[in-house]
């Protein structure tokens, strides 16, 4: 038998035998500083795309503004809202467009269509299809100053609104001093941008809104 044919190694099994080596004995490549950059760009733009996509189509964030929601939520608080396929329900907290004021207001929804809104500010109590309502959200006693549209009132310090249809009644958690329904009216649904679902700040009071 031939030594030099027995001893002879063809390179494709040289090169096949490489191939199939474990990777730690492999000859590691370079790494390519730029491209892990580009890559990780890329991902970054792609996230805050997404990021954007979501706020745009699912969720916005609102400032307040003003005192009226005391001490549910404060001047300044930041809120995120939820608007996709909405529709309105009693106790919500609300973001919506008045076209009396021209400005946006938050409000916490008290009636929707259908229901027979009366506050009894003799008794400092609020009825919904006269089942009186929760006032724990409520810090003073409300007060009748004479400055509600009188077409609704009832009797002494007793006003009736019957919400209409596509229609929500508003009032604001700091009864004393909100510019809501009983001064600007029913506001259409279609004036709903959504309900607010979080707070983001301040940060101490991170977390859901009730």
């Amino acid at each position: 038998m031939n030594d030099d044919k027995i001893l002879k190694v063809d390179q494709k099994d040289i090169e096949l035998a490489s191939q199939a080596a474990p990777d730690d004995l492999k000859e590691e490549q370079p790494v390519n500083i730029v491209n892990e950059i580009l890559d990780w760009v890329e991902s970054f733009v792609f996230a805050v795309f997404v990021i954007i996509l979501i706020f745009i189509f699912l969720f916005r964030i609102v400032t307040v503004d003003g005192s009226s929601m005391n001490s549910t939520l404060e001047d300044k608080d930041r809120v995120i809202i939820s608007h996709l396929n909405y529709k309105p329900e009693n106790d919500d907290i609300v973001v919506v467009n008045s076209s009396v004021l021209q400005k946006t207001l938050i409000k916490r929804v008290i009636g929707i269509a259908g229901d027979t809104v009366r506050i009894d500010y003799s008794k400092n109590k609020v009825y919904v299809n006269d089942k009186e309502i929760s006032n724990e959200h409520i810090d003073s006693t409300m007060l009748d100053k004479g400055m509600f549209d009188p077409s609704y009132k009832v009797s002494d310090g007793v006003y009736e609104y019957h919400v209409p249809q596509d229609s929500i009644f508003v009032m604001g958690d700091n009864r004393n001093n909100s510019t809501d329904s009983r001064t600007i009216g029913f506001i259409s649904n279609d004036d709903v941008m959504g309900h607010v679902i979080f707070r983001l700040y301040p940060f101490k009071k991170f977390g859901s809104v009730k």
